[in-house]
């Protein structure tokens, strides 16, 4: 299983902040996996170029390279509003 934390607005379109991803032993999760698995308003969302993925707290240079593992936390960062 991995994890996926959801982080402001993105939580809202997915209804909770954080949704248990079941991966079958020894199975990646790549980013079309990931996409695939999310409620679709919330995998439309991520496309966004300004949203971010970290996996066990390290921020991906290039979201489309996800590889997780079960275990490992994926973390969804919206873009960040300021005034």
């Amino acid at each position: 299983m991995a994890t996926v934390v959801i982080l402001g607005k993105l939580a809202d379109l997915a209804g909770a902040p954080s949704l248990a991803l079941p991966l079958p032993l020894m199975a990646e999760l790549d980013w079309e996996g990931l996409k695939a698995a999310l409620p679709p308003a919330l995998a439309e969302a991520i496309e966004d170029p300004r949203v971010r993925v970290a996996v066990n707290g390290a921020l991906l240079a290039n979201k489309a390279k996800l590889q997780a593992n079960a275990g490992d936390e994926i973390a969804l960062l919206p873009p960040v509003s300021g005034g």
